[in-house]
C-alpha cells in the first residue's frame, strides 16, 4: 500500500468526519417543511458553520479523489470509513463524554476491520471491464436501491426515515467515488476535452448534489448517531462493489483470504455501529413539527 494513498485517504476521512458534525449541528435546526427539498440547501447556505462543514467535506472529497486516482477503490473506501473516528473525536469535545468500553470497542473493531480487509484482500489494480452493460447494471442497481430507500424514507420521516436516507446517500456516494476514479483516468488519458466529453463527470456532480440533499435531510430529522453510521457503512460497501464489479480492482479470492475479508468488513460495520451509537455523538434537537427559519450562528 502506498504511503501517499494512506495519508491522502486518512486526511480525507478527517475532513469528512469533522464536516459531517458541523453540518448536522446546523441542519437539525432547519424547518421540517424543507425535508427532501432543494430549499433545505438554500436555508442552510446562509449559516457560516454549515458552510464551514461543507468546505471540510469538499476538501475531504478532493483528497479522496486524489487518493482514488492513485489507489484502488477497494483500498481507499475502507480507509474513508474511518471518518467516523474523527466525527466521534469532535463530538466528544462538544459533549464531553468519555470514550468508555463501547467507544474503545468500536474504535478497535473499525481500525482492525479495515486493516484485516486490506491485508487479507491485498487490493490491486487490474483491467477495467469494457462491457457497458455491466457498468450500467451495477450502477443501476445501486441507484435504484437508493431511490427505493428514499421512497420508503418519505413515508417514515421521523422514525426509520433518517437511517434509510443515510443508506441511500451512502450508496450514491460509493458510486460517485467509482465514477470519480473513471473521470480522473479520462483526464489523465486525454486532458480536459476527454473529461468533458464523457458522461461520468456530470454523473459525479448529479450524485453529489442528490446525496447532499439526502444527507442534510437525514441530519435535519434525527440525531447524528442515527444517520452517520448508516452513511459510513454503505459508502465503502458500494464503492468496493463498483471497484471489483467494473473498475478492474482485484482482491485475493482463496478461501482463507475471503474469510478474513468478510470478517474484516463485518468488523468495520459493527465498529461503525458502536461508534455511531456512542453517547458522545450529538443527540440533536427534540422532535418538532416546525422550526422557525435558521438564524446565522
Amino acid at each position: 500500500m502506498s504511503v501517499l494513498v494512506l495519508v491522502l485517504a486518512v486526511s480525507a476521512a478527517c475532513c469528512l468526519g469533522f464536516g459531517f458534525v458541523l453540518q448536522q449541528n446546523v441542519a437539525q435546526k432547519a424547518p421540517l417543511g424543507d425535508f427532501l427539498s432543494p430549499r433545505l440547501l438554500l436555508d442552510l447556505v446562509r449559516v457560516p458553520r454549515w458552510l464551514g462543514g461543507i468546505g471540510l467535506m469538499v476538501a475531504g472529497m478532493a483528497l479522496g479523489a486524489i487518493a482514488l486516482g492513485r489507489g484502488e477503490v477497494s483500498l481507499v473506501e475502507p480507509l474513508l470509513a474511518t471518518n467516523l473516528l474523527f466525527a466521534l473525536a469532535l463530538s466528544r469535545r462538544q459533549t464531553r463524554q468519555p470514550l468508555g468500553r463501547q467507544g474503545w470497542a468500536g474504535l478497535l473493531l473499525l481500525a482492525g476491520g479495515v486493516s484485516a480487509f486490506i491485508v487479507a484482500g491485498e487490493p490491486r489494480g487490474g483491467t477495467a471491464v469494457s462491457d457497458p452493460l455491466r457498468h450500467w447494471l451495477i450502477i443501476g442497481v445501486m441507484v435504484g436501491l437508493a431511490l427505493l430507500l428514499t421512497a420508503y424514507a418519505k413515508r417514515s420521516r421521523l422514525s426509520a426515515g433518517p437511517v434509510l436516507l443515510a443508506l441511500a446517500a451512502g450508496l450514491l456516494y460509493g458510486v460517485q467515488d467509482a465514477l470519480t476514479r473513471v473521470s480522473g483516468e479520462r483526464f489523465s488519458d486525454g486532458g480536459l476535452v476527454e473529461l468533458l466529453t464523457g458522461w461520468q463527470p456530470y454523473a459525479v456532480l448529479a450524485l453529489g448534489v442528490t446525496g447532499l440533499v439526502l444527507v442534510q435531510s437525514a441530519f435535519e430529522t434525527a440525531p447524528l448517531r442515527m444517520s452517520l453510521p448508516a452513511l459510513t457503512a454503505a459508502q465503502p460497501l458500494a464503492g468496493i462493489i463498483c471497484g471489483v464489479g467494473f473498475l478492474g480492482d482485484r482482491l485475493r479470492t482463496d478461501a482463507g483470504a475471503l474469510a478474513w475479508e468478510a470478517a474484516g468488513l463485518a468488523a468495520v460495520v459493527v465498529g461503525i455501529m458502536l461508534l455511531g451509537l456512542h453517547p458522545a455523538m450529538p443527540q440533536g434537537a427534540a422532535p418538532r413539527e416546525r422550526v422557525p427559519d435558521l438564524q446565522p450562528l
